[in-house]
């Protein structure tokens, strides 16, 4: 049953490359419209996790865009390293929101921070998350927004691992 599956990630990197970025425009989509058509504030670490999607759309698309094999490689690296930093961020937010801290920090936003810090103090407290990255806004099947985003991160990851040994094996 999964090996049609696995003969279309053979034979069709590019389609893949391609939906994979399409997949990705489609969550940034909508992670903008719970911020602007529902309200949602994003967090530092939200916006860290809208980052790493941006550059995986982006590597992505490039991929899908030629047939050069040593350019699918070096773009599934990218992407593969890129999810994992991805979901290692979701899967801190998930922590927080599991276990919030008992004193919350100042929860800037990340406009705040640039336009209040240096970039060198701004870009650190970015990744450090503050009390706000340990709320629960919105649900969905009783995931967080970082819940699904850590499962979608670590989908993304999986794919790029395929197509990362799909590529070195069309090298030989």
């Amino acid at each position: 049953m999964l090996s049609w599956l696995v003969v279309w990630l053979d034979r069709a990197p590019r389609q893949v490359f391609a939906l994979l970025s399409a997949g990705c425009v489609v969550m940034l989509g909508f992670g903008l419209y719970l911020q602007h058509g529902v309200g949602l504030v994003p967090c530092p670490m939200c916006i860290v996790q809208r980052y790493a999607l941006i550059l995986i759309a982006l590597v992505a698309a490039l991929a899908g865009a030629t047939g050069r094999k040593g350019l699918h490689l070096g773009a599934s690296i990218v992407l593969f390293l890129t999810a994992v930093f991805g979901a290692y961020v979701a899967a801190r937010q998930s922590w927080l929101q599991w276990y919030p801290p008992e004193v919350v920090s100042c929860g800037r936003d990340f406009y705040g921070m640039i336009e209040t810090f240096p970039l060198q103090r701004a870009i650190p407290m970015i990744f450090k998350g503050g009390g706000d990255c340990s709320k629960v806004d919105w649900t969905f099947l009783g995931g967080s927004i970082a819940n699904w985003s850590f499962l979608c991160f670590c989908g993304i990851a999986l794919l790029a691992l395929t197509q990362l040994l799909q590529s070195k094996r069309r090298f030989r």
